[in-house]
């Protein structure tokens, strides 16, 4: 028994070495000897207390009323300055403190905390108008109350919308750390550099990836598997690819609706007002308003389930065209 322990202790003792290693080789995948970075906890805690904010009375606190609402949403937004601050200044410091070493973190951080969350009203604002466009989209929603509690599709934007301000403000990491907690939650990937306006459904929601350089109007509605994404990419000279965030994504204009797992892909692409692009149709060149874009109807082909063989082709084979 002592062989076999001392054995596993010198296998477990290789395998750290081993590791050790690639810390030095792979470089890249650590953060050593820096200051903290934000904390993905953190972050989740965040959300949580800003869908207290923006919806409450619909999470952990009930019997609320405009008697003691002020008292809880003071609250909240106190605890909300100190944790914001903490990540904004984490953010803030792990991105520019090369360029600044002498900037005091902490100050920077709670400027932009404050003003995040005198955005709040504006952003419950353009929601309300988010909320109302689901229930005006959808026939199955059987009130305001059910799409706040249940839908995915405004769990997601909600997301968004707050981190979309994050992104507006300068503040790195957290942004993206929002929007893809509500991917992993939701199944719904929308980039925080994206430009959403107000009235904003996404329906059923699963699949749907809306990319960094997306400009969409008000009253835009997409269904499940929509894909707003980049044609092709820029490249320097040697090849490498360029970052940032010139226009790869398309433009949807007020009004459009976009069915099931469309893709509408390219920078140069614009889906003129109202227009309605039909589900599994491949979109790289603009659309005018007042146009639906549909594929045209495919054969569909049923084969005989029987075990004996059909007599005839015909019998065995039908066509709907």
């Amino acid at each position: 028994m002592a062989t076999d322990i001392h054995a596993r202790e010198l296998e477990l003792q290789t395998v750290t070495e081993q590791l050790l290693d690639t810390y030095s080789s792979c470089s890249r995948l650590n953060h050593l000897g820096h200051e903290p970075l934000p904390s993905r906890e953190g972050v989740a805690d965040i959300i949580a207390d800003l869908r207290e904010v923006m919806y409450p009375g619909y999470g952990k606190r009930k019997n609320l009323h405009i008697g003691n609402i002020g008292y809880y949403v003071g609250g909240l937004v106190d605890l909300l300055h100190d944790k914001l601050t903490v990540q904004i200044s984490r953010a803030l410091q792990h991105d520019l403190n090369e360029e600044s070493p002498h900037t005091d973190f902490d100050i920077l951080g709670q400027l932009r905390a404050i003003e995040l969350l005198r955005r709040l009203a504006g952003v419950r604002i353009t929601l309300e108008k988010d909320v109302e466009a689901a229930f005006r989209g959808d026939p199955a929603a059987k009130s305001h109350h059910e799409i706040i509690f249940s839908y995915p599709g405004l769990e997601a934007i909600s997301i968004y919308r707050v981190a979309h301000e994050l992104q507006l403000l300068g503040v790195p990491y957290i942004p993206r750390m929002m929007t893809e907690y509500a991917h992993a939650k939701t199944g719904i990937d929308i980039h925080p550099g994206a430009t959403i306006g107000p009235g904003f459904f996404i329906d059923h929601g699963t699949g749907v990836v809306i990319g960094e350089t997306c400009h969409i109007g008000e009253n835009v509605k997409l269904y499940q598997g929509v894909t707003l994404g980049a044609l092709s990419f820029e490249r320097a000279d040697n090849g490498e690819l360029v970052h940032g965030n010139y226009k790869r994504h398309p433009t949807l204009k007020d009004s459009v609706v976009v069915y099931a797992n469309a893709t509408i892909l390219g920078g140069a692409t614009i889906v003129g007002e109202r227009a309605v692009i039909g589900s599994n149709t491949w979109i790289t060149e603009s659309v005018p308003p007042d146009t639906t874009v549909v594929l045209e109807k495919p054969k569909l082909r049923v084969k005989n389930g029987k075990t004996t063989p059909a007599k005839t082709e015909a019998e065995a084979v039908m066509y709907f065209i």
